[in-house]
């Protein structure tokens, strides 16, 4: 639900003593928007909104909830965002973004990359990382890119992944004094994405970064849960169907919205072949119903393939 109130009416709420749950609930919206609304409302009127009547907020994200009776989401993952050279995959989530027109886009985790602050050692003098910085830059201006590409009112989710948490581990393994500072949590530089370990939708469908690994994880992840699950983090882009007596159920891979072979991956997989495909994942409703879970996968450096159509992009 996105919230409708005034600025003067936010202001008062904080100006009456209500706690930050209170505000949440009255308005509509997460614990950490409410946050992000302060602080813009600082920094738009050049005033202080006390938080000595306030808990803090959350720190670690745990699970958002959605519901859909018709539309679509789409859900990408694995960006391993080092530069703002869009993929042939991010030009197709463009593409399919302003002619689907989603209600949700969830960023399945592992956007930002991480390469500098790796427990990986370098491969070797040659090999060259992306500084922080240099990351938190490409990954503002790509998933910028997608937010502009989306219509008004919808709605954005980070479940976050591995390599996302890098950014915050390393911060409180080295610098633990420096916690509640904005800025040092990931998320605090997305005020767009609700940062989060799942998002759930119709308590049917469940999108995480990752569950079981290996070949079958898709497989695996659907039988285990007893809910269709969305995952990525093995950057394979499937779709596996699971049929019981509760009906069928799908687990999928959103693949990676990276080039398999780019700079990321290059000395990591030590130029071995990987089994992954370059895409992402659309998933649609009708009347509370999901149907068949669909991908759109890179068919060369110029087209994607979507619904049996190859698609110049």
């Amino acid at each position: 639900m996105v919230s409708k109130m005034s600025d003067e009416e936010f202001i008062a709420l904080w100006q009456q003593g209500l706690t930050v749950q209170d505000i949440a609930t009255r308005m509509g919206i997460t614990l950490r928007n409410v946050f992000v609304r302060r602080r813009k409302m600082e920094q738009k009127y050049g005033i202080v909104i006390s938080l000595d009547q306030v808990e803090r907020p959350e720190e670690k994200p745990q699970r958002i909830e959605y519901e859909i009776e018709n539309g679509t989401a789409i859900v990408f993952s694995d960006a391993h965002f080092w530069n703002t050279t869009p993929t042939t995959a991010y030009r197709g989530l463009i593409h399919l973004i302003k002619k689907l027109k989603p209600q949700l886009i969830v960023c399945n985790g592992d956007a930002f990359d991480g390469a500098s602050i790796s427990r990986f050692p370098r491969a070797g003098f040659h090999e060259q990382k992306p500084m922080v910085s240099d990351e938190l830059r490409a990954c503002k201006t790509m998933l910028g890119g997608i937010v502009k590409a989306a219509p008004k009112d919808c709605l954005f989710t980070w479940p976050l992944g591995n390599h996302d948490m890098r950014f915050e581990a390393f911060l409180a393994a080295n610098a633990p004094q420096f916690e509640f500072i904005d800025g040092f949590h990931l998320k605090d530089h997305f005020p767009e994405w609700d940062a989060c370990w799942s998002t759930w939708i119709n308590d049917d469908v469940v999108i995480k970064h990752r569950w079981k690994g290996g070949i079958h994880a898709t497989h695996n992840n659907t039988v285990n849960s007893g809910k269709t699950m969305i995952t990525g983090h093995l950057h394979s882009l499937k779709v596996t169907p699971f049929s019981d007596y509760n009906g069928t159920r799908w687990g999928v891979d959103t693949g990676t919205l990276a080039e398999p072979y780019g700079p990321q991956f290059r000395d990591y997989c030590e130029d071995n072949p990987v089994n992954w495909r370059s895409g992402f994942a659309v998933l649609t409703w009708e009347d509370g119903q999901l149907l068949p879970p669909e991908t759109c996968q890179v068919w060369d450096d110029d087209s994607v393939t979507f619904r049996g159509e190859v698609i110049g992009v």
